[in-house]
């Protein structure tokens, strides 16, 4: 199985969709005149505004549950597989996705909220397989990337975070009795751990969107913001090592110990996984807010990178790098470029970052970590069930097939059970499939839709255009500016065309067509 996994990712993560990446952020800074810059003040105060309503969340909500999504075990164990076979070059190359990336996670979500919808549940549903087919008007594949999303956020993409949270309770607690099973020998803590994630997954997996939304704004803050003191404490503790750690950064990412490819390579797909700019994830909670313009939303979604990768992810970086907790692999088996650790010890997991607090605070590292996996990765599988549901939801529209979001929920939930009692080898390999067939279709359609009607850029320009008259309640008229499908936001500035006709009669009635 580990032979199949790895022979489809040389095939899915080829050079190519590295650069493709990397290409389609640098067009996107280019055609935005690098918006994630431009914008900056505007992204702080859009995060704090809005209210959520009874057919979306807030911009904050959306934020978080975005969020939920992109802060998660790539930021603590994905970092540390980057060092291990990148090199401390790689992070210098996730900084750059990150960057570029923020311009793609600005195009991707203001396309999902051009062309959301209103479920038959009164719900908003938007994301790429909405955006393609309406804007590309190429059906098909919108299928096509609606079932791989189903396949990978409700299948395998769930495992990569559940095996992490049970690796860090089992290197936290210990393994405890080692129990026969008939997927073979697994530690009494990863059981127990598996089925307590379960447990809790099922209980808020089945309360819907609002549910989700309302835990991952506590919980994704609350979360990130520990996490970030416990690196700055440890930083701190060490501030005369933070220059050296720079250059070492800078001189390794154009000289890398472990090869140009290796470096850029890593550094790019870890980057990506983290960030999932490009990925198409993050459009799916975009869609689902309240705001009154697109290109709102999509500032807020570009902000969210910066959270995810130059925060959260250097924080990680930090921490490795200044306590020396990390290995280097060569590229053969058993061979090291930089071996401070037992060679034992695997890169493809938490275990790094553990040992790097560990070190720098005694009898904190591990439970420390345990617990912020927990909490990252759990809410990281959430966000992976709205991103599933939705496109489930966006294949009811033409197939009424009842019963299909009780499977996915069951589905989900015993592949949480599964992946965290399996390797961590094979579930990230699983995970990198699932990213890699996403970032590949959603990449290729937001650039296809692009050359075809610029939906997203222009959306942008008008809002900058309201921005300098001094508008205070923002509009959207996606026929003005000549772009077709928009539904919902045709008949939200239709009916608010007939309330204000109706307004300046002698005994005004408002009504929303």
């Amino acid at each position: 199985m580990q032979s199949l996994v790895d022979f489809l990712n040389g095939i899915i993560w080829s050079p190519v969709l590295i650069y493709l990446c990397l290409g389609a952020g640098l067009f996107y800074s280019i055609t935005t005149r690098f918006v994630q810059l431009r914008h900056f003040r505007e992204m702080w105060r859009l995060l704090l505004s809005g209210k959520s309503s009874a057919q979306g969340i807030s911009s904050f909500q959306a934020l978080a549950v975005s969020l939920s999504g992109r802060v998660g075990t790539g930021n603590i164990a994905g970092v540390a597989a980057a060092i291990g076979f990148g090199g401390p070059g790689a992070v210098f190359w996730m900084w750059v996705v990150a960057f570029l990336g923020a311009a793609t996670a600005y195009s991707e979500s203001a396309l999902a909220q051009i062309y959301k919808e209103e479920d038959e549940d009164g719900q908003f549903r938007g994301g790429p397989a909405y955006y393609i087919e309406k804007a590309m008007g190429q059906k098909w594949y919108a299928w096509i990337f609606a079932i791989a999303t189903i396949f990978a956020c409700g299948v395998l993409l769930p495992g990569v975070q559940s095996n992490s949270i049970g690796n860090a309770v089992e290197a936290a607690f210990g393994p405890g009795q080692m129990i026969e099973t008939t997927i073979g020998t697994i530690s009494l803590a990863k059981i127990v751990t598996g089925t307590f994630v379960s447990i809790i997954l099922a209980f808020i997996i089945f309360g819907g969107v609002k549910r989700i939304a309302n835990f991952t704004q506590v919980v994704v803050p609350f979360m990130a913001l520990a996490y970030i003191v416990v690196a700055f404490i440890i930083i701190l503790l060490n501030i005369n090592m933070v220059p050296s750690i720079f250059m070492m950064i800078l001189g390794d990412a154009f000289t890398p110990m472990a090869g140009v490819g290796a470096a850029i390579g890593w550094g790019v797909k870890r980057g990506v996984y983290s960030n999932e700019a490009g990925q198409g994830t993050g459009p799916h909670a975009a869609a689902a807010a309240d705001v009154q313009h697109p290109a709102q939303q999509g500032l807020v979604q570009s902000f969210s990178i910066y959270i995810d990768t130059l925060l959260v992810c250097s924080a990680t970086a930090f921490m490795i790098l200044i306590t020396g907790a990390y290995n280097v692999h060569g590229g053969a088996e058993g061979v090291f470029l930089v071996q401070n650790l037992a060679a034992d010890i695997g890169a493809n997991g938490p275990v790094f970052t553990q040992m790097a607090i560990e070190s720098a605070m005694p009898g904190i590292g591990k439970p420390f970590i345990a617990f912020a996996l927990f909490f990252f990765a759990f809410t990281t599988i959430l966000a992976y069930y709205y991103i599933a549901e939705t496109n489930i939801a966006y294949i009811r529209r033409s197939m009424k097939l009842p019963g299909m979001m009780f499977v996915l929920k069951i589905i989900l939930t015993v592949a949480v059970f599964y992946g965290t009692v399996k390797t961590a080898n094979l579930a990230w390999a699983m995970g990198d499939v699932g990213v890699g067939l996403m970032a590949w279709l959603n990449i290729v359609g937001i650039l296809i839709i692009f050359f075809l009607s610029k939906p997203a850029l222009k959306a942008l320009k008008d809002y900058e255009n309201q921005q300098q008259a001094g508008v205070k309640d923002f509009t959207f008229d996606p026929v003005k500016l000549g772009i077709k499908n928009a539904t919902y936001w045709e008949k939200k500035l239709h009916g608010k065309v007939e309330t204000e006709q109706v307004a300046d009669d002698a005994e005004p009635v408002k009504t929303t067509i």
